[in-house]
């Protein structure tokens, strides 16, 4: 039987469940947890339109200039997209081409910021949190370098810098310090043909909804983001099946935070206890060994005593 990521983190959440102690601790994390889904309507959000995107790969470029990033080297050249890639420590947003049904669509990849990140759930430094504003940021300062976020995160897109003695997590914040500055996303204020635009969530949604109301022989009726995982802030149309775009359809539409809450909320409590209870084991154990010595060099001279 194969055991999807989705399913892992059930059996995690139904096991902490399961301790009576754990589940204390879990029952009040998950009443102290993330923004709900309705509360995040008002989060700022990015519409990636598929339908318009030409593969300029402009995103990239703003990406990693307002990143401090080395950026594209292959920028302009015919062939740099015909190999699927995949978001790096170096690369926060990637454009991919796909070709399906005689079309050539380019999808925008990149931290698709949940509503409820399990990313953030998992992290036990609390390294990554979820902002009011709606981006999930890192703090690189209080990272214990676990990588936690990485097995979390249903779309596999935190990067660890493998190759430095000083590692870090790597990916999208989206635009968070642009964003307090009043600015749009990087990627967003530089597309020139609409693909993305950048706002709040609740008025995406219902942009979303418009074009598809109006072109419906245009666009798949379904709004990437809108209920997978619990929500995204990354929202996402497209002309063809999503599934034929590389989309993970089996995600379900609750939080990965909610599913694995029991388990990750019992963690600091395994933590505080256990080192305590194996020492108190291991003194336990000692005593009894002491014992066995005491009554094993014992025995031979009470039996040279019975004799005598």
């Amino acid at each position: 039987m194969t055991l999807s990521r989705r399913s892992f983190f059930k059996f995690l959440g139904a096991s902490a469940g399961a301790v009576g102690a754990g589940a204390l601790v879990a029952k009040t994390a998950t009443a102290a947890g993330p923004a709900t889904a309705r509360a995040a309507q008002d989060n700022t959000a990015l519409l990636i339109d598929t339908t318009k995107c030409k593969g300029c790969r402009g995103c990239e470029a703003a990406c990693a200039e307002a990143n401090h990033l080395p950026g594209p080297s292959d920028l302009g050249q015919e062939t740099a997209l015909d190999k699927n890639r995949k978001t790096d420590t170096e690369v926060y947003s990637v454009l991919n081409k796909r070709t399906k049904a005689g079309k050539t669509v380019f999808v925008k990849q990149q931290c698709m910021h949940c509503v409820e990140p399990a990313c953030a759930s998992a992290c036990l430094a609390k390294a990554l949190k979820k902002t009011p504003e709606g981006a999930v940021i890192y703090n690189e300062k209080v990272c214990i370098g676990c990588r936690y976020c990485m097995v979390a995160c249903p779309f596999e897109i935190p990067r660890f810098e493998y190759a430095k003695a000083l590692p870090y997590i790597k990916k999208c914040q989206l635009c968070y310090e642009r964003q307090k500055q009043g600015k749009p996303i990087a990627c967003a204020s530089v597309c020139p043909t609409g693909a993305l635009k950048f706002g709040k969530r609740a008025e995406l949604l219902e942009e979303a909804r418009g074009r598809i109301y109006r072109n419906p022989d245009n666009y798949v009726h379904h709004i990437y983001g809108e209920h997978e995982v619990g929500g995204t802030n990354v929202l996402y149309l497209a002309s063809v099946p999503f599934e034929e775009l590389g989309f993970k359809m089996d995600l379900g539409d609750k939080s990965y935070a909610r599913l694995s809450s029991g388990a990750l909320a019992a963690v600091p409590f395994i933590l505080t206890i256990g080192a305590p209870l194996l020492m108190g084991l291991y003194a336990a154990t000692k005593v009894r060994e002491a014992g066995h010595d005491e009554m094993a060099t014992a025995a031979p001279d009470q039996k040279e005593d019975h004799h005598g």
